[in-house]
Parts: structure tokens; sequence; C-alpha cells
């Protein structure tokens, strides 16, 4: 079995944010039970609240997991139920959708902080990459020493990571980030768990937590975006956790 992870950024028309949470928590849904290998689908909307003054192209981010046995047969599945939306009118067509897919190291790898029985209030993605020649040195640094500082953040929760696959849903685009880092946060203070992550990485916080000097073997070619859960449940393939209400992003244009 191989753990697979592929976001789907996007906009969508004002006119048709409705529309959209309704396909999405509806038909989508539907379709999405028969794919094989689904463990997870929930959709993300980018918050106020990020890390410094980074570009911000997509409002939007659905997050699909899957653990498969033959990628290369059920991954490409998932393209006609997104172009589903896209021949809809449901994606805007600013070309700044894309759709990426990566091979995951591993499951999420939580800290203390992670309420297991309630739902993920957001997930922030770094699409980064790490320096040529040094890709052991990045592993082990984020795995043994980043992963940990970032996780027991207040706020953050767990983290999984990846890289990008051969393997890719059409229409395929650049990918900016070839390594994936996705943390996921329980909080209801964003911008506190953000402003305590840049805090301790400058060795400034009032906890007197520092984190360890950011490894050289990670490449400053990365961005950042901190998205905040709105889909209708938290749903998992034979069961909903979570009862949400996404109509309260209706009017939000």
């Amino acid at each position: 079995m191989a753990l697979y992870t592929t976001i789907h950024l996007h906009n969508v028309p004002s006119e048709k944010l409705a529309d959209y949470a309704t396909w999405f928590d509806g038909p989508h849904r539907e379709a999405l039970a028969r794919l094989r290998g689904l463990t997870y689908a929930e959709r993300f909307e980018i918050t106020e609240a990020q890390l410094g003054d980074a570009y911000q192209p997509w409002r939007f981010m659905s997050v699909y997991d899957f653990d498969y046995v033959t990628p290369e047969i059920d991954l490409p599945a998932l393209g006609p139920l997104l172009a589903d939306a896209r021949d809809s009118g449901l994606i805007k067509p600013d070309d700044s959708e894309r759709i990426h897919s990566y091979r995951l190291y591993g499951d999420w790898k939580g800290s203390p902080n992670w309420t297991r029985d309630k739902p993920l209030s957001g997930i922030s993605v770094l699409l980064g990459n790490y320096v040529a020649g040094r890709f052991e040195e990045y592993q082990t640094w984020y795995e043994n020493v980043h992963s940990v500082e970032v996780a027991n953040v207040p706020g953050h929760v767990a983290m999984k990571r990846g890289e990008l696959s051969d393997l890719q849903v059409e229409p395929r685009r650049y990918c900016p980030g070839d390594q994936l880092v996705m943390t996921a946060q329980q909080t209801d203070d964003l911008a506190f768990t953000i402003g305590e992550f840049v805090a301790r990485a400058l060795g400034q916080s009032p906890s007197g937590i520092a984190m360890e000097p950011r490894s050289s073997a990670g490449s400053l070619a990365r961005t950042v975006h901190y998205f905040r859960k709105v889909s209708g449940s938290e749903f998992w393939p034979g069961g909903v956790a979570y009862a949400g209400d996404w109509s309260v992003y209706a009017d939000k244009g």
C-alpha cells in the first residue's frame, strides 16, 4: 500500500460559491466514495492570517488522501471528478487552478497538542524544495528535528510530508514545490499560532522555547499557505465524524 495526497488549489466564481459547496458535499462526495483507496476528502478556504506576506493565488484548496495498491491505475481516476466542476463553471477560469499529487513518506505525525476525536480547524501547506545533492540531510532534519518543533507549537497538532509524484492528475501544470509539508491545526486563534511559530523560530518566544537553526539543506524556494476547513463534514469513508455549516461562507465574494 502507498499513501498519496492530492491537493486541488483553485478559485470559484463569486456567484458560484454556494453551488460549489453544494456540489462538493453532495454529488462529488458520492462520486468520491466509489474511488478505490480514498481515506479522506475535505475542502478548505484561505485564511486572513498567513506566515509573512507571501502572495496567495488560491482562495480554496481541496485535499484528497488515498492509500493505493495500484496508484498508476487509481490516481488518474480523480481527474474526471474534478473536471465535472470545471465543466460546470464552478472553477474560475483564471488559469490559477493547480492539481498536485504527492507520494507521502508517512501518515500524520502527531504532537501532544492533538485532540484526535475532534475535527481539524485547518491545514497549512508548504510547497518546498531541498538543495540539490542534500536530500538525505533535508529529510533527516525535517523528520527528526523540524517536524517535532512545528507540530508542538500551540494550535499546530500534526505534520505529514511527501514528494511530488511522477503520477499526476490532468491537466498537469508546473508545480513550484517538489516537497510537500502539510501541518494540521486545531485552534480558534490562528494568528497566535503563527506568531508563536515565528517567535520560536527567531528564539524570541515568551515561552522560552527556541527552534533549532534552520537547515541549509532546505531551499528558500518555497511558499506557505494557511487554509481553514469549510466543507460540510469531516469525511472519512464509512462514517461522518463531524458536521459543520458551510453556508456562513456563501456570501463572501
